[in-house]
């Protein structure tokens, strides 16, 4: 048998701001600018998952249904249309500022404990606009 890799895409948009409470607005603005600016600003984000395995009988590594159920319910359904600040605690205000990075980094264990025996996850990516993503590859 082979193996091989899937990616599936989906998309959200969410609000972020980049703020640290224990900073003053002054130090905020100096170290994020216009992205310190209250209430935040929105991505049309997508998220690429990539799954790696053993292509099965069928010519699959695993069941397309599951991946999208499992993508609505990881990744769409506690991040889009909300306020990550505000919506998502790993993303509250003085804790993680909600980067592609570290959007990618929290999604990742989620999604990867979904997957069934035999398939892994390769990487998460997060991205903003065109010019800037980010890949989480693991956790350490």
């Amino acid at each position: 048998m082979s193996r091989a890799s899937l990616t599936r895409t989906v998309r959200f948009h969410a609000v972020h701001r980049y703020y640290r409470p224990e900073w003053t607005e002054a130090q905020n603005r100096e170290r994020f600018g216009a992205l310190a600016r209250a209430p935040g600003h929105g991505h049309d984000y997508q998220c690429a998952v990539t799954v790696g395995g053993r292509i099965g009988g069928i010519g699959t590594i695993l069941d397309l249904a599951l991946l999208d159920r499992i993508l609505q319910e990881e990744v769409l359904a506690p991040l889009a249309g909300k306020h990550l600040n505000e919506d998502v605690s790993a993303f509250a205000y003085g804790r993680a500022l909600p980067t592609c990075e570290a959007i990618a980094a929290y999604l990742f264990p989620r999604i990867a404990a979904r997957l069934p025996a035999g398939v892994m996850l390769e990487r998460v990516r997060i991205m903003e606009d065109p010019t800037l993503y980010a890949d989480c590859t693991g956790i350490t």
